[in-house]
């Protein structure tokens, strides 16, 4: 975990080209919004109704560590597959006085789900103030533009990332059969200067038991920053960063048959062909394109390429992925699968911020697997 320092801004718009196909080529980097130093954790969305034969909406959002802004993620959208973007509003809508929002993460329902319609969207995020860190959740039936308040994950301690404080970072949803599953960091068990744990609940007002999904061989390794994508329908792949000192954070992962059991596998080393290990603020997705498999793709803090797998998460067949966008803190993917405008197979969305302690613009474009 890290935190960004920076003040709010507006967007930039970024012209497409003229007379190029839209949606059916790679393209960018293409501002969103150049907020000032520190914007990072960029996320996104791809809302699943759009125009027939036309674009799906996106919409994006960052964090950004400055107490003198109001609290809350501004919520940029664009209609025309990423390449241009407006701010249409914020998580939460007013945002709330004497606390500093991090990690945010947007998810749209597949489905209707606990009185939610399918296509509302949610947003995670850790909101948070010297003296606690809480994981809260908000939802939004107007395609991002009001929100309201759900629950309360998680409630930590103090924002203090060094062992032996007790807050909790980094949301990630995924809804599996009849619950919602919010992953994060956790520093509240004292055998465990940080581990990966998750929650589920049945309504999203109230949540389960905390379940350990990964944790350090002694108490000073921390684990931390999970995200989850399935590869196929009976198999799950968890990625995250394993801190073994204040400055090294390896990229592991775990794959599992159900993505409430990772905490049984065994964690495996990403390394690519050359034996070189990608550090820090991973990100997981999975495309359908690449071969009978598919493509998992990961992101690192440390590299501007993607790392890919083509073979199910075997740790041997991890290959790099050369792409015209930057790399960026915990640079967040989106497989474009579907038809529809988007033709062209092996297409990948793409949002970043800055990478760790750098400044840069949240940027956004579109790159090629194959």
């Amino acid at each position: 975990m890290a935190l960004s320092l920076g003040s709010a801004g507006t967007a930039v718009a970024a012209p497409a080209k003229s007379g190029a196909p839209r949606g059916e080529v790679p393209f960018g980097p293409v501002t969103v919004t150049d907020p000032g130093s520190g914007a990072s954790y960029a996320r996104a969305v791809r809302l699943s109704e759009g125009r027939p034969g036309g674009s799906r909406t996106l919409l994006a959002t960052y964090q950004q560590f400055d107490f003198s802004k109001p609290g809350g993620f501004p919520i940029f959208r664009s209609d025309d597959d990423g390449r241009t973007w407006r701010q249409q509003g914020s998580v939460p809508d007013n945002g709330e006085s004497g606390r500093m929002w991090l990690q945010p993460f947007l998810y749209e329902l597949p489905r209707a789900f606990a009185g939610l319609p399918k296509g509302a969207v949610l947003c995670a995020a850790n909101s948070l103030d010297s003296s606690s860190t809480r994981i809260v959740l908000y939802a939004s039936l107007d395609r991002g533009l009001t929100w309201q308040f759900l629950s309360t994950v998680a409630v930590g301690g103090p924002p203090n990332p060094q062992n032996g404080n007790t807050p909790v970072w980094e949301p990630f949803l995924l809804l599996h059969r009849d619950r919602l599953v919010c992953y994060y960091s956790d520093q509240r068990d004292p055998d465990y200067g940080q581990k990966l744990a998750h929650q589920t609940s049945r309504d999203l007002r109230h949540w389960g038991p905390v379940v350990d999904d990964a944790v350090g061989e002694e108490y000073s390794r921390r684990p931390g920053m999970t995200t989850v994508a399935q590869v196929h329908h009976s198999l799950w792949i968890m990625t995250y960063e394993y801190g073994v000192s204040d400055t090294y954070y390896p990229v592991r992962y775990k794959l599992a048959r159900d993505p409430e059991s990772f905490g049984s596998a065994p964690a495996l080393e990403l390394l690519d062909q050359d034996g070189y290990a990608p550090s820090a603020a991973p990100t997981v997705a999975w495309s359908d394109s690449g071969g009978p498999h598919g493509t998992i793709i990961v992101s690192a803090n440390s590299d501007e390429d993607f790392f890919v797998n083509r073979a199910l998460g075997d740790p041997g067949k991890w290959t790099r992925l050369s792409s015209a966008m930057p790399r960026g803190y915990s640079r967040f993917t989106i497989p474009l699968a579907d038809p529809g405008s988007w033709r062209r197979p092996g297409l990948v969305f793409v949002v970043t911020g800055a990478p760790y302690a750098e400044d840069a613009p949240i940027q956004a474009g579109v790159i090629q697997l194959d």
